[in-house]
């Protein structure tokens, strides 16, 4: 995502790396280098001239502080109004009913069923709710409610869907009716999308709303689809009065420029983000760690709710002092491992490193790490408390019993005497690379 874009930025600060003072000279040619990739990003024109003038305005003439250089003063000028242009702070969800009530409406395509399923078992997730039920109300798509009911009993959310009704608005009522009595204390209504706006759509969903008296209306945007995203949102909002947006699909296109336009345009905030296909895949839109990731400087908030979310604190404590004394073994090596495998893929969590732009070409690929489970599994435990050399017979007997070859073994044995080195010197980047790019993962 934003590729092109974090390249721009690096670029434009790399320039001025050189430069004592900011003046309108040794900036003009970086803003429009970054004001041609805003618009190739598909960043709204209007969005894109304000940003532009904006971050000319506090640049030129900018007092720089003796410890903070030209081109850092610039990173930190782009960054906050990256962050104003997104809306400055995460925006929370409103609810004082019971049950709560919440629509989600959206073109077709744009990932409505599935992000309604994802809202409501992250908020159940968070302990927001306890039993969140999702209302299938999209009759107009073949299967919608197959797709919904799926999807919600993948993670245990309540699913109200009636095949004999044909009236979405009818549906909505009868789930309203049977809450108090079923126990939901959150209803998530997915309704019917059409391919593009039109009279019929927004008088169903004029209705729907009318009915549901909702406190949270929330757009789902295909961020793939650009500048028509933002004129999606400006219409529904018109006609239904949303309150925030989710954008979907965002780990899929580097044409992101609904994320940087559509609160700017709209008055409404972002308050999801859809990171991926599985029902997990979706997290609160926090326009800092979005400005983070725009300008290359990773993405820290998020890796840390990743890390609260999937690794226990105590084994999080006792695994830091194995790594700063380089005492740890195979079986904390395949702990751990297992561990950051449940937040995600390597390649995404390096990304969301500060400073590891660098590593973003190196082949990581997951399907090694079953091989290195396998042939950790195929030791013995004296081999993986490391009690005794793994000579060359130890090597073929792991080699055979966990399906791989001796080179397998030795990539396996050097990463991790390299990984064990790694921790004990400190960070080296030259040695992260060969750990990562040359060694377990080709």
């Amino acid at each position: 995502m934003f590729a092109a874009l974090s390249d721009t930025f690096t670029n434009v600060f790399a320039k001025l790396a050189g430069n004592k003072k900011l003046t309108e000279d040794n900036i003009s040619d970086g803003l429009n280098d970054v004001r041609l990739a805003l618009l190739e990003a598909d960043v709204q024109y209007g969005v894109a001239k304000t940003f532009i003038k904006r971050v000319k305005d506090k640049a030129v003439g900018e007092k720089i502080i003796d410890s903070v250089s030209a081109s850092q003063q610039f990173v930190k000028i782009v960054h906050d109004e990256l962050v104003s242009l997104m809306g400055t702070s995460e925006e929370g969800l409103t609810f004082s009913k019971k049950p709560a009530c919440m629509l989600l409406c959206g073109l077709q395509g744009s990932g409505k069923t599935t992000h309604t399923v994802k809202v409501a078992n992250l908020l159940k997730k968070k302990g927001r709710f306890k039993n969140p039920c999702v209302v299938a109300c999209d009759l107009q798509r073949p299967a919608a409610r197959e797709q919904l009911k799926t999807l919600a009993a993948s993670v245990d959310i309540a699913c109200f869907s009636q095949d004999s009704v044909q009236d979405p608005v009818q549906v909505a009522k009868n789930a309203l009716q049977m809450a108090a009595n079923q126990g939901w204390d959150l209803l998530l209504f997915d309704t019917a999308g059409r391919l593009h706006v039109d009279e019929a759509l927004m008088q169903e969903l004029e209705k729907m709303r009318e009915l549901i008296q909702p406190e949270e209306v929330l757009l789902v945007v295909n961020a793939a689809t650009g500048q028509d995203a933002i004129k999606t949102a400006a219409s529904f909002n018109e006609r239904i009065k949303i309150t925030g947006t989710i954008l979907s699909m965002l780990d899929g296109t580097s044409r992101a420029g609904a994320a940087i336009s559509i609160r700017e345009v709209t008055g409404m905030p972002i308050k999801f983000e859809g990171v991926g296909e599985k029902v997990d895949d979706i997290q609160v839109f926090n326009p800092t760690s979005m400005a983070d990731r725009i300008l290359g400087m990773g993405d820290t908030i998020n890796l840390v709710r990743k890390a609260e979310e999937f690794i226990d604190e105590k084994e999080a404590a006792s695994m830091e002092k194995k790594l700063r004394t380089a005492s740890f073994t195979f079986d904390d090596y395949l702990k751990q491992m297992r561990m950051v495998k449940k937040m995600g893929s390597f390649k995404s969590l390096l990304g969301m490193l500060p400073g590891m732009s660098k590593l973003k070409e190196i082949d990581i690929d997951d399907k090694e790490i079953f091989k290195v489970e396998a042939m950790i599994l195929s030791m013995t435990q004296s081999e993986r408390s490391e009690e005794c050399e793994i000579h060359m017979e130890r090597r073929r007997r792991i080699a055979r019993g966990s399906g791989t070859s001796i080179d397998d073994i030795n990539r396996l044995l050097k990463s991790f005497k390299q990984a064990k080195q790694f921790f004990k010197n400190g960070l080296n980047m030259k040695q992260l690379e060969n750990m990562l790019g040359g060694n377990v993962w080709r």
